[in-house]
């Protein structure tokens, strides 16, 4: 009897040393060699696929047009791939539809808001470092004419703007943040044109918000100082560049796919900060002062300890409206519909 059931435990073990890896894909809006968002996603899922080995396997599509996300969600959950995650806000409509139809499968969108009994979203709180670079820029300008290249007028991008802008105002109330609008994620033709035109104009910081490198290009070439997004895109500018507001997508992959293979997992709206990593401000160059640097760091802290809360009154809007009274701060809800600029900026929300 003994030996039997040694046997038994023996095979149980060799079966779950072959068990079949967990298999998760990946939807992207832009090409992995966008060395934006795309590619700071693709991090991630090299991140995780490193970190669990044989426990998972990975896989990814690339530019992914809207009209064909649901034909694409639904080949991969017929093809046994038990996590999925859509990386844009753009298919958070089809990622519900599909999520619908295939209850034994996880669905995961990042940066939409729908969440169901085998769906999550997920996004970081990239207005925190947006606000850090705000810092910087508003210390760096001689000109006090600061340019925003923006991707869409979402409430994502507008927090990003605002955010940005107060940091601005915070160290120099005289500067101003002109946004031009380029309603693409990625178009390197169009974002350096943008740029262009910004410097044309007489900024002398560029704060680029879109998916490719195009906007820090096109500052470098003029020497004017430039802030990337998504990631540290220092070399593209190696001369001009400042600092840059980042994601770093595998510290949320990682702990998901893990609650996925303890069998843990729940459906959730995860909208990390600082604090949890998932964003941070790239190392600031040495064209940055010490003390911009100091006070970056302090402010950094203090949000990470959530005594710096970057939405807290009084904020007024362009026209001098009070927006956030003093003492208040504005609520995750407002946040998340943000629909009217801060003092400070030039420009509208198309709508």
């Amino acid at each position: 009897m003994k030996k039997y059931l040694l046997f038994v435990s023996l095979l149980v073990v060799g079966l779950l040393a072959f068990a079949a890896p967990l298999k998760v894909a990946f939807l992207y809006v832009g090409p992995v060699g966008d060395d934006g968002w795309t590619y700071a996603q693709n991090l991630g899922r090299l991140y995780v696929q490193n970190y669990f080995g044989d426990k998972i396997q990975t896989t990814y599509i690339e530019s992914v047009p809207m009209a064909d996300a649901v034909n694409v969600l639904k080949t991969l959950a017929q093809s046994g791939y038990k996590i999925i995650y859509t990386t844009s806000f753009s298919y958070m409509e089809q990622t519900a539809q599909v999520a619908k139809l295939f209850p034994n499968v996880i669905f995961e969108n990042c940066s939409g808001y729908l969440i169901g009994p085998n769906m999550s979203a997920y996004f970081g709180r990239i207005y925190e470092p947006e606000f850090l670079t705000g810092l910087v820029a508003g210390a760096m300008t001689k000109t006090n004419k600061i340019g925003y290249v923006a991707a869409f007028p979402t409430p994502e991008v507008v927090r990003g703007i605002n955010a940005f802008a107060l940091g601005v105002q915070m160290v120099n109330p005289k500067a101003t943040v002109q946004v031009v609008w380029v309603n693409d994620w990625y178009n390197p033709p169009t974002e350096k044109e943008a740029a262009l035109s910004l410097i044309g104009a007489g900024c002398d910081v560029i704060k680029s918000e879109t998916d490719s490198p195009a906007p820090l290009q096109a500052a470098g070439s003029k020497g004017v100082y430039c802030i990337g997004y998504n990631t540290d895109q220092s070399s593209y500018a190696p001369k001009t560049f400042l600092t840059a507001s980042v994601f770093d997508w595998g510290i949320y992959y990682k702990n998901d796919i893990q609650s996925v293979l303890d069998g843990t997992w729940k459906p959730q709206n995860f909208w990390g900060g600082l604090d949890t990593g998932v964003v941070n401000i790239a190392p600031m160059s040495d064209l940055v002062p010490p003390q911009v640097q100091k006070l970056v760091n302090a402010m950094k802290e203090a949000m990470k300890a959530h005594t710096l809360n970057v939405f807290a009154g009084p904020i007024y809007d362009q026209s001098g409206k009070l927006m956030v009274p003093s003492g208040q701060n504005l609520s995750d809800q407002a946040l998340l519909s943000m629909n009217w600029f801060v003092k400070g900026v030039i420009g509208n929300i198309p709508k």
